[in-house]
C-alpha cells in the first residue's frame, strides 16, 4: 500500500495495488474510487485531502509490516 499526496491539487490517492483502475466510482462528493477489471478495488482518491483528514500524523496499529519506506 502507498500513499501519494499531490500538494498541486491538494489530493491524496491510496494504493491498495499496482495496478491501472478500468473504472473509476464516485462514492461522494470528493471521494473516488479506483476499480480494476475485476471489480477489486485498487486505490482511492479524496479530493481536498488538506481541509478532511489531518495529514500532519500518520500512525498504524498492528499492521504485520515487513519494511517501512519514506520518500
Amino acid at each position: 500500500m502507498k500513499l501519494h499526496y499531490y500538494p498541486e491539487t491538494d489530493s491524496l490517492y491510496v494504493e491498495f495495488k499496482a495496478r491501472p483502475g478500468a473504472e473509476t466510482i464516485e462514492v461522494t462528493e470528493g471521494l473516488n474510487v479506483d476499480v480494476d477489471d475485476h471489480g477489486e478495488v485498487v486505490g482511492f482518491d479524496i479530493d481536498q485531502a488538506s481541509r478532511r483528514l489531518d495529514l500532519s500524523t500518520l500512525e498504524t496499529e498492528a499492521l504485520p509490516l515487513h519494511s517501512v519506506r519514506a520518500g
